[in-house]
């Protein structure tokens, strides 16, 4: 991202996008003189355009989508947007672990920023497949000779200095695509970052981040696991299924329309059978053609369960595979995303991982005196796209062409890296690791490849939003079905 030369202060308007796969919501908020967030407007539309697998897939229904959530944003709130803060999330966004290493040829200067500049240039010349990109080099720690695990060895004297990064690459086309549509809309891109960062920063505490938390989002289209710990996020991984599943569940085994299923599971889903009575029962009216029909509650959550079920066990997979345990999770595990508004849904969590599990909502960060809107964990994504422009961003447009825009995660707090381990990638669920918190350098401008971003010196403060996450979420507004108790 450019350097913020007109940095957001309190007062200022900030839009929100999030692009997903159910659904693109957009809001207009300002953030009070107290950093609280005040929404002053919303728009919600469904997304036909958008496939969990490779982003965009329509032009034409996206930017339409976009559009119409913007003008309800724009209704609501009496103005108009010019500039948004983009999500970018999919599961063409991959990462994996590099050294790089430099012998300094004045061994008695002590290491400056140009030192640490080669060797995240020299990162930005690795090969990578065809059509894709390193959009963000994250340094992890640095080795100066002997000496291990130093997050910021400027200052220090030594010959040999070697830095563990996390490189962030992605589908290039897939990235100007997402931004082309924003363009299309008439909007200009004020900034952007990825989106499990976004909700990650609306939902979790500072110190459930020190003391240990995974964070699941219950998407539409996947479930997008990161783990946190020491303030630092160690691990990342996609699940290719989410909330839509589910429906497509009891579409087939009970035999209704989609959007019948959809509010089926919305307004009497039960992710634990044993908590519904066995003898009630719904009555669907037929269509003109078809009698009525009889579901019975304790089955419809029997449906759930089972797949929901799937979806506890591979989030456990994850949580054991990146070497953490209930020891080390002090802060448990958080849910949020349309999907995470299963009744009982925390108390199957429970049972199956032997760990405290929480909702996750954007609330605490609202400063709206009315939050029912907000208390959606289907929002936390967009919320937190507006947090993170406030905290990081600026209201001046980038590059308007698509073409060039690049996708760059900004710096976060110093002295807090994670131990370097290796990248474990699903082929099957997508499942990878994502970058580590780089040191915070001086605020002189820092080359990556041909771009220059500035380096923000913020020491104290921890920012969520330097790595990356993706969060598309549910529960469309479809016309209630003729349901009757």
């Amino acid at each position: 991202m450019s350097s913020p030369k007109h940095k957001i202060l309190p007062g200022d308007i900030i839009a929100g996008l999030d692009i997903g796969t159910t659904k693109i919501v957009a809001i207009v908020a300002k953030v009070n003189e107290h950093h609280k967030i005040e929404v002053l407007g919303m728009g919600r539309v469904a997304s036909s355009g958008v496939d969990k697998n490779d982003g965009v897939v329509n032009v034409v229904q996206t930017v339409d989508a976009i559009k119409q959530a913007v003008k309800l944003a724009e209704e609501n709130a009496g103005v108009n947007i010019r500039t948004v803060f983009v999500g970018i999330a999919g599961q063409h966004i991959k990462s994996s672990k590099h050294t790089g290493i430099i012998i300094r040829d004045q061994i008695d200067e002590p290491i400056n920023t140009g030192d640490i500049q080669r060797l995240i240039d020299d990162m930005f010349k690795l090969q990578v497949d065809p059509g894709e990109q390193i959009i963000n080099v994250l340094p992890q720690d640095f080795i100066v000779d002997t000496s291990r695990s130093i997050v910021d060895p400027r200052g220090m004297i030594g010959t040999r200095l070697t830095g563990n990064f996390h490189i962030i690459t992605a589908r290039l086309n897939a990235v100007k695509v997402i931004y082309r549509c924003v363009l299309d809309a008439g909007l200009e891109i004020a900034g952007s970052t990825l989106e499990p960062l976004a909700s990650s920063a609306s939902v979790l505490t500072a110190e459930e981040i020190e003391a240990g938390v995974v964070l699941v989002d219950i998407g539409g289209g996947t479930t997008d696991i990161a783990i946190f710990k020491d303030n630092v996020i160690h691990h990342t991984g996609v699940i290719g299924y989410g909330g839509n599943i589910v429906t497509m569940d009891i579409k087939q085994d009970c035999s209704v329309m989609q959007n019948i299923a959809e509010k089926l599971k919305v307004e009497y889903g039960c992710a634990m059978p044993n908590e519904m009575d066995q003898n009630q029962v719904i009555t669907i009216k037929g269509m003109r053609w078809n009698p009525a029909q009889e579901i019975s509650l304790y089955q419809l959550s029997k449906i759930i369960h089972a797949r929901m079920e799937d979806i506890v066990n591979a989030v456990k997979s994850h949580i054991t595979n990146a070497g953490f345990d209930q020891r080390k999770l002090i802060a448990g595990i958080v849910l949020t995303g349309g999907g995470s508004q299963l009744k009982h849904l925390t108390k199957l969590f429970d049972v199956n991982t032997g760990i405290a599990t929480r909702i996750g909502l954007p609330v605490a960060y609202v400063a709206n005196t009315d939050k029912d809107l907000f208390s959606n964990a289907s929002h936390s994504t967009v919320i937190g796209l507006v947090k993170w422009g406030y905290e990081n961003g600026s209201l001046k447009p980038l590059n308007n062409s698509y073409k060039n825009v690049e996708v760059v995660a900004e710096p976060i707090a110093e002295a807090q890296v994670a131990p370097v381990d290796e990248v474990q990638v699903d082929a099957v669920n997508g499942v990878m690791d994502v970058p580590q918190q780089e040191p915070v350098l001086e605020s002189e401008p820092i080359v990556a490849g041909d771009k220059t971003r500035d380096i923000v010196k913020e020491k104290s403060r921890f920012s969520l939003t330097a790595i990356l996450k993706m969060t598309k979420d549910l529960f469309e507004g479809d016309e209630d079905p003729n349901i009757d108790k």
